[in-house]
């Protein structure tokens, strides 16, 4: 199938991009090129002839117009967004204008070429979201997110990304576009951009630099292999119901304690240091404004309606992980001097 996908040279997206290809589809990669993408990633594919790569901002409507033009895709992946939560906090608007202003440009981008082509029937719009829309959950494990729990957001960019969900759902209820949202729990592995906990974590250990935990370590998330995620969102890309929402999970939850020791466990064997442990760098510094306690898919839909499950456990999945960054330090290299790198953020007041 011909997909367009936005935000391809980041790291989910990279994924989606990488495995698209490797299935036969004909894949439009659009990005900006903010600080957080890399072409690298994709560059595995980048001389296939079923794959493009377009340099497009969201915020440019003229230019999704175009695209949509030329490109002509039966499937739109929108993947594009600011992510990263302390970023949010120090800096809201980027968020505002990505993640709400881009995604009304793309639903109406998008909007605008299924009509001019007779609205057919094979045309989806998946949009790519988080399970931080729902809030915090009480840790108890009989609690867990599912699509119909309410949207509670706690932090600018999960603000903005459940303002995108319900722009989606009303693109869909007011013009009738064909469209699929899919809400995840966090997502680890390959090409993950050293600014969120677990190549920091990796990184500043292979480094010999203090290891940080936000607040005690006690908050919980759900880890999803990103390559699982990728097998995924193509799934809900062409199989799920219009209309319908299906929260992707990796069925893994974990303490930010405990994520890390594992990663200092895995480390420890793969490569010890002359001296102690890597453990040994753990370092709790002040919590972060409105840190949620924790998130917890619950997959059901998904495994029921479209037979998926996450094929990675979380140990497994960080030994891969751990091994990949051992092996491809000619990647993050370039990348740990980029923008704010290495600097705490989000620690702005509540």
């Amino acid at each position: 199938m011909k997909l367009l996908i936005t935000g391809g040279a980041g790291f989910i997206g990279s994924a989606v991009v990488r495995l698209a290809v490797a299935r036969g589809h004909q894949v439009a990669n659009l990005d900006a090129l903010t600080y957080a993408a890399n072409l690298t990633n994709v560059a595995s594919v980048a001389d296939s002839p079923l794959y493009t790569f377009v340099q497009t901002d969201i915020r440019d409507r003229a230019a999704l117009d175009a695209a949509f033009a030329t490109h002509r895709p039966e499937i739109v992946l929108h993947l594009a967004a600011e992510s990263h939560v302390d970023r949010s906090i120090d800096g809201p608007a980027d968020f505002i204008d990505t993640n709400i202003t881009g995604t009304f440009n793309m639903l109406e981008a998008a909007r605008k070429y299924w009509q001019a082509a007779g609205r057919p029937d094979g045309f989806r719009f998946h949009h790519v979201s988080t399970d931080e829309v729902f809030g915090s959950l009480p840790v108890d494990p009989a609690v867990r997110f599912t699509e119909a729990t309410a949207y509670d957001p706690r932090s600018p960019y999960s603000a903005s990304k459940a303002a995108s969900d319900h722009l989606v759902r009303a693109w869909h209820e007011t013009y009738g576009l064909p469209v699929v949202l899919s809400n995840c729990s966090n997502n680890y592995g390959p090409y993950h951009f050293p600014e969120k906990l677990i190549p920091v974590v990796i990184l500043n250990a292979l480094a010999g630099q203090a290891l940080p935990i936000y607040g005690d370590g006690s908050n919980i998330r759900d880890w999803l292999y990103v390559e699982d995620h990728a097998d995924a969102l193509l799934l809900v890309a062409t199989k799920g119901a219009l209309g319908r929402s299906y929260n992707i999970g990796g069925e893994n939850e974990r303490t930010n304690l405990q994520l890390v020791q594992t990663i200092c466990a895995i480390l420890d064997r793969l490569r010890p240091r002359e001296t102690g442990t890597y453990a040994d760098l753990i370092t709790f510094v002040t919590d972060r404004p409105g840190h949620d306690a924790r998130y917890a898919i619950d997959p059901t839909r998904i495994r029921t309606e479209l037979g998926w499950r996450p094929s990675v456990t979380v140990e497994g999945g960080l030994e891969r992980t751990v091994r990949w960054y051992l092996e491809n330090e000619a990647w993050w290299r370039p990348l740990v001097n980029r923008q704010s790198l290495g600097q705490r953020l989000g620690r702005a007041a509540p």
